[in-house]
């Protein structure tokens, strides 16, 4: 029985019309058919083992008006069973051991087969970040970014390392298989050799020269495109993935709404949600979700990234030619490298730094987020905090979420957009105490300060202080006034309760897993429990970061709520509405004098220096009125519109909750 309909045997007159047909059969007894088995639609194929067949009546439409009737046309066929309404023609070679389901189209293939048993690339350990295999990370068809950011990062904890290993040994192992299934609505045409690699329902493979070991896990909701030329081995493609023109991949997973295209190439590496590979090559890379490398002459080796872009030529040193490939380092979420830059590892490079130029010594600038990190005279100098007045910096924050490609309900990667969060205002928090430090003990007259192998100027210290001081308070009220806006505010009284965390998780250091980000006291809870056995199964922990990453702004607040108490050197219940209303003034200038810095940094994209190159046979009018035509004028600009308006949305927001604040002060006097 497949699709609960009965098998027959062939009839002596259906063998007699297939053999007139040119088709040809070991042994007949083997084939069996479903109701709706047309004869006719079978012509030249030659079967061998067991062959089950179900109704292949009606027709496919292909591009250009072409209509073909379905069924099995020049074709061999050993152990498969074929669904319903399919398509199959010209195999040159053979199709061997494939379950293939209802409305499948497979045309012009050379060779598609199972050979012995194989687990289609789940259980396959990825080196990443460490070429040695120092930091392998096991893969599965369900792997988030934080599983694997688990299993990258705590190989110190042998227990944790056990556990998830053994779970996704025990999934490889249930998934095995010595039949390959090729999913509902799959469209295979123009590919050279197929071998051990399952389909899920709605593929478009389109032309790959060679896949083998793998899962394309695709579904109606995200269908993955394959196209042509590609060379894969030892892979899984999560849903709404697309990898085309070329592409070679090794030991890769590829996660949900990826794209790799333009003859891109990448071994041993981890891409998980929204990257995008183009032209270049990644080696042993753990790509956190929107990676993006748009560049041929752009290596990515042996890091960690997440929410990155790396300009053309970007690459890294991950050995010093003394033990091997065994340095790594770390671009923390929201970093940028422009063309040609260069970073020796091991290095750590904060949230949100533009990183320019080639820096040779070993940097750590991951207390001194939102950063340029810049070469000058082969010395590697930093201005803290001067990404946060970059209106590029913005805008990348606000097309993430827009650029969101996945569809498929289930999501498998937790992404937290937010540009202020614990993470990075604990970061601005370090890296102003840094910078007081520096200042108080090299004295103001010192023009120059050193921090981890980076220069610092005098002005640029005091910029990053500055910046740094008005993104916490940016943060913070934020925070509360919305926490202020969800509570019906009438007294003192109710603002304290409203303020008051409930619970303390939330407080402390907080880590960014990936793309999610999460108190560590969490995190912690999650392995120990993992370690104790008290999760069955893979399915229990990946809901576990699906519910931190669902109480994100809960546990925000209670982290913003313990740096009210530290602004303010009060405890919440000794906190006076003068204080709160001092708080959201200090929030009003931060928001406003940000959004002004973005502003006059928006202007720059319109002086008359960016207009150059624009009104070719014409004069400084004509070169204005061309460069208004194709890029607009500073003031219809959407961006900057957007900033005004942010502007005023924020002044009003400000004096209402003030407003809101004064009167219940002034019913207490």
């Amino acid at each position: 029985m497949k699709n609960n309909q009965p098998y027959r045997t062939l009839s002596p007159v259906e063998i007699e019309i297939l053999t007139q047909q040119g088709c040809t059969s070991d042994n007949w007894d083997q084939i069996r058919v479903a109701p709706g088995f047309l004869t006719g639609n079978v012509r030249n194929v030659q079967f061998s083992g067991t062959v089950t067949m179900g109704d292949n009546s009606g027709t496919v439409a292909f591009s250009g008006g072409i209509v073909r009737n379905c069924g099995i046309y020049h074709a061999s066929i050993h152990n498969c069973s074929i669904g319903n309404h399919v398509y199959i023609h010209h195999i040159s070679n053979y199709i061997a051991n494939y379950d293939i389901e209802d409305h499948v189209i497979m045309e012009n293939i050379e060779l598609c087969f199972i050979d012995g048993v194989t687990s289609f690339g789940n259980g396959i350990k990825v080196s990443t970040l460490d070429e040695t295999g120092g930091r392998g990370v096991m893969i599965y068809d369900k792997l988030s970014a934080h599983l694997a950011y688990f299993q990258a990062w705590y190989k110190h904890r042998h227990c944790l390392i056990k556990e998830i290993e053994s779970k996704i040994t025990e999934y490889a192992e249930s998934v095995v298989s010595s039949r390959g299934i090729i999913g509902a609505y799959s469209f295979i045409r123009n590919c050279r050799q197929i071998k051990n690699v399952k389909f899920g329902p709605h593929s478009q493979v389109l032309g790959p020269t060679r896949l083998q070991n793998g899962s394309v896990n695709s579904n109606e909701f995200a269908p993955v495109k394959l196209g042509a030329g590609i060379l894969a081995e030892n892979f899984i493609v999560s849903s709404g993935a697309e990898i085309s023109d070329g592409v070679i991949i090794s030991n890769c997973f590829i996660g949900q709404g990826c794209i790799l295209g333009k003859q891109y190439s990448a071994e041993n590496s981890l891409f998980f949600a929204n990257c995008q590979g183009f032209l270049g090559e990644a080696c042993s890379v753990f790509g956190g979700p929107y990676t993006v490398s748009h560049h041929k002459s752009t290596l990515l080796i042996a890091g960690m990234f997440s929410f990155c872009n790396a300009g053309s030529g970007s690459n890294q040193s991950n050995h010093m030619y003394k033990l091997g490939p065994i340095h790594h380092g770390i671009v923390e979420r929201g970093s940028k490298t422009t063309s040609d830059s260069y970073i020796l590892w091991p290095a750590k490079i904060g949230a949100f730094t533009l990183v320019m130029g080639r820096h040779y010594k070993n940097t750590d600038t991951s207390d001194l987020p939102f950063s340029y990190l810049i070469e000058k005279k082969d010395e590697s100098w930093i201005a803290p905090g001067i990404n946060l007045r970059s209106v590029g910096t913005i805008r990348d924050v606000l097309k993430w979420p827009k650029r969101d490609r996945r569809s498929d309900p289930e999501m498998l990667d937790c992404i937290n957009f937010n540009l202020l969060s614990p993470f990075t205002i604990r970061k601005m928090q370090k890296g102003l105490e840094i910078l007081k430090s520096l200042k108080e003990i090299s004295g103001e007259t010192t023009e120059v300060f050193v921090f981890r192998n980076t220069m610092i100027s005098k002005s640029a210290l005091e910029k990053g202080m500055e910046f740094y001081d008005m993104a916490i308070y940016k943060f913070l009220g934020n925070s509360l006034i919305s926490r202020i806006e969800k509570c019906n505010i009438q007294t003192r009284e109710d603002l304290i309760e409203c303020l008051k965390p409930t619970h303390n998780i939330g407080e402390g250091e907080w880590s960014d897993l990936a793309g999610m980000i999460a108190p560590k006291t969490e995190i912690s809870r999650l392995i120990k429990r993992i370690e104790r056995k008290e999760l069955s199964g893979l399915k229990d922990i990946e809901q576990e970061f699906k519910n931190m990453h669902a109480n994100y702004y809960e546990y925000e607040w209670i982290w913003a709520a313990e740096l009210l108490v530290e602004k303010l050197g009060k405890k919440i219940d000794n906190l006076t509405i003068v204080d709160i209303i001092s708080i959201i003034q200090k929030w009003q200038a931060s928001v406003i004098g940000l959004d002004r810095m973005l502003y006059e940094d928006a202007k720059k994209e319109f002086r008359l220096d960016s207009m150059t190159g624009f009104g070719m046979d014409g004069n400084k009018t004509t070169q204005k009125l061309d460069f208004e035509k194709v890029r607009g004028n500073f003031e219809s600009n959407d961006f900057v519109n957007e900033i005004i308006s942010h502007i005023h949305r924020k002044t009003r927001l400000g004096e209402k909750i003030l407003n809101q604040l004064e009167q219940i002060e002034n019913q207490t006097l």
